[in-house]
């Protein structure tokens, strides 16, 4: 029995964040113009989606092909991606995108300002670096992901923006699930997207892909049960302490479906491939059911994806 995710309205931010935020000479927007933005489910997706994933190494080439593969024919996409790469260093070319060359696959990277400046993408979804604490204290994180935005409204004014909640790394000090827990609030929140919103005279939404969400749901439901199929415990959705295994990767891929398409991931493949062409490590129909249940509930249930129905 999965338990029903109801978050309540999101606080006031936290003294720390508060400061850090006044140091970046910030304004962020106040919490009940920020709530009122959600109210409404978000607009209907079009027909067919040409995506641009902007990000780093928890992005990666396999959740944009996995995502591919489980929309079909209607979806497309191309990238720019780098290894823990800040917003800002994707918008300012005096600065290095480690890992340029290595993310970059000449089929699927296409120049970020260039992309969305085509006006040819409905689509845009972006994360922030990890950790989130220091995007938000010396890398303005509020502030580039602003430029992005109004860079994608400028070209498309009809384009649907997501901001791509991620994770940390497992051995925390604070706790791996006790951060995420948190940290939707305290930072992706607060920290940044209420503060890049503040930018703008007339706000409008950008959605949450809430990716650290629904593994902490996952992971909770996993290791009370002992395991599903082949997933033990969380350290099975990663390849270290913080990059995705297969497993992960594809949990990941149905939130993002899930959100972007605003339709049920119940019954979507689980055999699937991976970037380069090998075969994704099947999770086994029992973990994949789960995770496809998990996915639906976290989204369905979180206002600010876009799928969540008014407060009652």
């Amino acid at each position: 029995m999965i338990k029903r995710y109801i978050p309540g309205r999101i606080r006031v931010a936290t003294a720390a964040i508060a400061g850090v935020l006044r140091l970046n000479g910030a304004r962020p927007i106040d919490i009940a113009t920020f709530d009122s933005l959600y109210d409404n489910p978000g607009p209907k997706p079009a027909i067919s989606q040409k995506v641009f994933h902007l990000g780093h190494s928890l992005v990666g080439p396999d959740i944009p092909e996995m995502l591919k593969q489980l929309a079909g024919k209607r979806h497309d996409y191309t990238s720019q991606l780098g290894w823990g790469t800040p917003l800002r260093a994707h918008w300012d070319p005096e600065e290095t995108i480690n890992g340029f060359e290595l993310r970059n696959a000449p089929a699927e990277y296409e120049d970020a300002k260039q992309a969305l400046s085509s006006g040819e993408y409905n689509t845009l979804v972006m994360t922030e670096m990890v950790e989130i604490r220091a995007a938000i204290k010396y890398y303005n994180s509020a502030k580039y992901l602003r430029n992005w935005i109004q860079l994608g409204r400028q070209s498309n004014p009809d384009i649907r923006i997501f901001f791509y909640e991620t994770w940390h790394n497992l051995d925390d000090k604070e706790g791996w699930l006790e951060r995420i827990d948190k940290d939707l609030e305290r930072y992706w929140f607060n920290g940044i997207l209420r503060v890049a919103l503040g930018y703008e005279g007339t706000p409008a939404p950008v959605y949450v892909i809430p990716a650290g969400q629904v593994m902490a749901r996952f992971v909770r439901e996993v290791e009370h049960r002992g395991g599903v199929g082949p997933i033990a415990d969380r350290n099975h959705l990663f390849t270290d302490t913080i990059h995705l295994s297969d497993y992960g990767t594809y949990l990941v891929a149905l939130t993002h479906y899930a959100v972007l398409y605003q339709t049920s991931p119940l019954g979507l493949p689980h055999v699937l491939t991976k970037a380069d062409g090998t075969p994704a490590k099947d999770p086994c129909p029992e973990a994949a059911r789960l995770m496809q249940e998990i996915v639906w509930d976290v989204v369905t249930n979180l206002r600010f994806t876009g799928l969540a129905s008014p407060d009652p």
